[in-house]
């Protein structure tokens, strides 16, 4: 007989809650119709009046990487407050309607043909991501019982959904494109959302018992975030750091030079609020189990900033690399730039089970499969992976263009970094968090991944002074050493962590069974 646990009163499908599936063709249709507008956003910005697509803003690379870094930042950023809106107000369901019909609204204004509608429909799209990422993730987690073994699987299905929405996205809207314009790919990606919003309303009744709205009970028994930051006063050594940090944000953030230099002290500032939130919430936790977990999930967050930082070059400048210096003709066809970014979503469709076996089965033989280890790993792999862009760059400077192998060999490593490492992060927030904040937590987590973008949108912009071959030398060098940083620390963490992932059921003979015949 199995031991796997399951939630009272739910249907089951393969072997997961039915909930699982009509979240993940909701987040596949938003992940469609992020990632579909995600591959034109900066050969768009960047495209001239005479471009074979249509007239484009005709911006610099620079101010493109610009906006592209703010955008992918904020995109994430915004899921605290949507994260606390959950916990506070609506609840995680009904945060995540919000924020699919803000999403609508927002890539179908992007549709119109318009400047303003640009901006405007940028500034939806990052309030209805805040309103669903986070949220989302956390019903799935919300899905399964602690200590179910099934969690990490589960996150895995629902990690194809996202990678199933941004390969239809980046194979067609390429191709739709070419035909029509720039501003059919962004309808398309509306229309996308659409669907998601549909598939969520009629999946209603299989998600009720997850992600509702808290009750008296519960608001009684959280801790509000204003009360939290109320207490800051209480403690001189914690109000003297938030204070000196505050200050630190406002000098270097408005005495920057260059046109964004509102936007960095804005960010310095938020981040200096986030910092006094997390102190704050580090001192309210009960025990010291809770704020050694609290203390590891925040070290997890630099892991997260690092893995995306360098991830997230593929819609920026890997994404203009593939544009102007890669030999795109295959059999006398010249392939659209989106599609390349499709490659990641291929890899992850058709490695996904492969790589969650290999791990499956060292959990099995006790050998080292935890989280931090998975994250550590997929950093290290995903760096490697730019080793092949060094050889692209290299080649363009000998021939004055580069095969498009090198691309292939690098989403693929990119790939299965992100197979190890992403996937197992989201399930790593639901474990360790505190209970009173999970919403808020999955927000910082995804807010680490907006960081990422922004250190993402740097780099690009040092492209233009240092060159692509320093930067993806660069990001080899870091990614691999900060690994192996966390690998060298991984019995201090793991003893941190109070055994919160030694719980999980075991699986059983028929399911380990299971996993050699999938493998075979």
């Amino acid at each position: 007989m199995s031991t796997a646990i399951k939630q009272p009163h739910q249907k089951e499908l393969f072997g997961h809650p039915v909930g699982l599936y009509v979240l993940f063709f909701t987040e596949m249709w938003e992940r469609f119709s992020y990632y579909g507008m995600r591959a034109l956003l900066v050969i768009y910005m960047i495209a001239q009046a005479n471009h074979k697509d249509g007239p484009g803003l005709g911006w610099t690379e620079l101010e493109a990487y610009q906006l592209y870094g703010w955008y992918v930042m904020l995109v994430y950023v915004v899921s605290i407050p949507g994260g606390i809106l959950a916990d506070k107000v609506l609840g995680q369901k009904k945060t995540v309607m919000l924020g699919a019909f803000i999403l609508v609204l927002g890539h179908g204004t992007l549709a119109i043909d318009a400047p303003w509608a640009f901006f405007v429909g940028l500034g939806l799209i990052i309030l209805g991501v805040g309103c669903l990422k986070p949220n989302i993730s956390t019903m799935v987690g919300g899905l399964y019982k602690k200590g179910d073994i099934r969690r990490d699987k589960g996150f895995s299905i629902f990690y194809i959904g996202i990678n199933l929405g941004s390969l239809l996205a980046t194979s067609i809207i390429g191709i739709v494109v070419a035909k029509w314009g720039w501003h059919a790919g962004f309808g398309l990606a509306g229309i996308a959302m659409l669907f998601g919003l549909l598939v969520y309303i009629f999946g209603q009744k299989f998600i009720s018992h997850v992600g509702n709205k808290p009750t008296v009970e519960e608001k009684k028994e959280d801790v509000s975030i204003m009360k939290i930051f109320s207490n800051i006063i209480k403690s001189p050594m914690q109000l003297a750091i938030f204070a000196v940090l505050l200050a630190f944000s406002i000098y270097v953030g408005f005495t920057k030079e260059g046109v964004d230099h509102w936007g960095y002290g804005a960010l310095f500032i938020f981040l200096s609020f986030v910092v006094g939130l997390m102190m704050m919430i580090f001192k309210s936790l009960e025990t010291q189990i809770l704020k050694d977990r609290f203390l590891v999930l925040l070290l997890s967050f630099l892991l997260v900033i690092v893995f995306w930082g360098a991830f997230e070059q593929a819609g920026g400048l890997m994404s203009v690399y593939t544009e102007q210096k890669t030999d795109r003709m295959l059999f006398g066809w010249l392939v659209p730039t989106p599609m390349f970014q499709g490659l990641n979503a291929g890899f992850i469709i058709l490695l996904a089970v492969w790589v969650a076996n290999i791990w499956a089965k060292r959990k099995l033989k006790n050998k080292e499969a935890s989280s931090l280890f998975k994250m550590a790993t997929g950093t290290i792999i995903m760096g490697l992976g730019f080793v092949f862009m060094i050889f692209a760059v290299r080649e363009y400077e000998a021939n004055g263009s580069s095969g498009m192998q090198w691309l292939v060999l690098a989403y693929l490593f990119h790939t299965i970094g992100e197979l190890c490492s992403s996937p197992v992060s989201l399930s790593f927030v639901t474990k360790l968090a505190p209970v009173k904040y999970a919403s808020l937590m999955m927000g910082l987590y995804f807010a680490a991944t907006g960081l990422g973008g922004k250190v993402a949108g740097i780099l690009g912009e040092k492209s233009e002074s240092f060159g692509e071959y320093a930067i993806f030398t660069g990001i080899v060098i870091f990614t691999v050493a900060f690994g192996l940083l966390v690998i060298a620390l991984l019995k201090p963490l793991k003893r941190l962590t109070h055994g919160a992932e030694d719980n999980e059921v075991e699986m059983n003979t028929e399911e380990a069974e299971g996993f050699e015949l999938a493998e075979n």
